[in-house]
């Protein structure tokens, strides 16, 4: 025997309140939607940034003591030119390196046994060194910066594996990731770099 339910329609305050719910579910829905393509947008345009336009980089090791240390944090920026006392990132081996440009191409480096460089025959004038040393030098002396490469090397000239040695050589433009500017970490060391 089957049993007769008794079902009645909808009132229109339950029709208007259903009608409600859906509305909010299906604005939360394109809201959620919207929220996340926005997320999405910023956090590939943030990317992009960072690695395209303006690389954050950490330092890693002491060749650029004392300008910069280990741990510290610091923004490159790509310019396309470079200029003599310039820090720069680049890659090295699957690495980054920075290092100072010292020679632009063409030029003529020549490093003394005490390790003071001289450019085109003139002494170079380098305020950022508290020590100065002829360092790891494989190279024949003076050297010639070959076009469209820079000669470069670390503030610690004892410990820096730079251009004086062959197997790092001189850098060339493809290699640069970007010139640093600015250093971010530590908080108390804030501030543009020189």
């Amino acid at each position: 025997m089957k049993r007769k339910t008794n079902t009645s329609p909808p009132t229109i305050q339950q029709l208007e309140a259903e009608l409600k719910r859906e509305i909010y579910r299906r604005r939360y829905r394109r809201m959620l939607r919207s929220t996340v393509s926005v997320l999405l947008v910023v956090t590939a345009a943030a990317v992009l940034v960072s690695n395209l336009l303006l690389p954050i980089l950490r330092i890693y090791g002491s060749s650029m003591t004392p300008t910069l240390t280990d741990g510290n944090i610091v923004a490159a920026v790509r310019n396309g030119s470079y200029e003599r006392g310039d820090i720069i990132a680049f890659y090295y081996n699957n690495k980054i390196l920075v290092k100072r440009v010292i020679g632009l191409p063409g030029e003529w480096v020549d490093i003394d046994g005490q390790g003071h460089v001289s450019i085109d025959g003139e002494p170079l004038d380098e305020p950022y060194l508290e020590e100065k040393a002829l360092g790891e030098c494989d190279i024949e002396l003076p050297y010639q910066v070959p076009d469209g490469r820079y000669f470069v090397m670390g503030d610690r000239r004892s410990v820096s594996s730079d251009s004086r040695n062959s197997a790092v050589g001189c850098v060339s433009e493809e290699q640069i990731v970007g010139k640093l500017f600015f250093r971010i970490w530590p908080l108390n060391e804030l501030g543009t770099i020189t």
